[in-house]
């Protein structure tokens, strides 16, 4: 499945979409599903008006590639999946990631050093890509959604 067409559709070109719209997956628990949801996310952006290499579809894929590692690194239990939530309305993206472990609700203390160490400045990075974002217990069983909003303008 080549989802990179090499021409913008017609549809990504002219318009954006004037109702709301919504896609939903689970993925493995790994690097790969991770990365899947990552190119998903891209994919979907781009079928609903916002073309690859748009401002909006970078920022979402990128919150979402961070996201998604984080639900892989230190939201997995073995044996269960994440879940990618992308919507949009006109006017907000919005991606939500689930995952089953809720005693590791990520948190952002910028003073904790987290530009001295290696890891730990994906929140970093969604707080200063994202409109808005945060965290909540999932609906139906243990874990928590992160999750983030980015505001952006119908494309013409």
């Amino acid at each position: 499945m080549d989802i990179h067409p090499a021409a913008p559709t017609r549809r990504a070109e002219t318009q954006a979409p004037s109702r709301a719209e919504e896609f939903a997956m689970h993925f493995t628990s790994t690097p790969r599903g991770a990365r899947l949801a990552r190119h998903l996310v891209s994919h979907r952006l781009h079928e609903w008006g916002h073309p690859y290499g748009t401002p909006v579809n970078e920022t979402v894929t990128l919150i979402t590639a961070e996201l998604t590692a984080n639900a892989v690194t230190h939201g997995r239990v073995p044996g269960r999946d994440f879940r990618l939530r992308l919507s949009l309305v006109p006017g907000t993206v919005t991606v939500e990631v689930s995952d089953t472990r809720a005693e590791r609700e990520p948190h952002l203390d910028p003073a904790a050093g987290a530009s001295e160490r290696e890891s730990g400045r994906g929140l970093l990075l969604v707080d200063a890509l994202a409109s808005r974002w945060g965290v909540a217990p999932r609906d139906a069983g243990p874990g928590k959604v992160v999750w983030a909003a980015v505001d952006c303008s119908p494309i013409r």
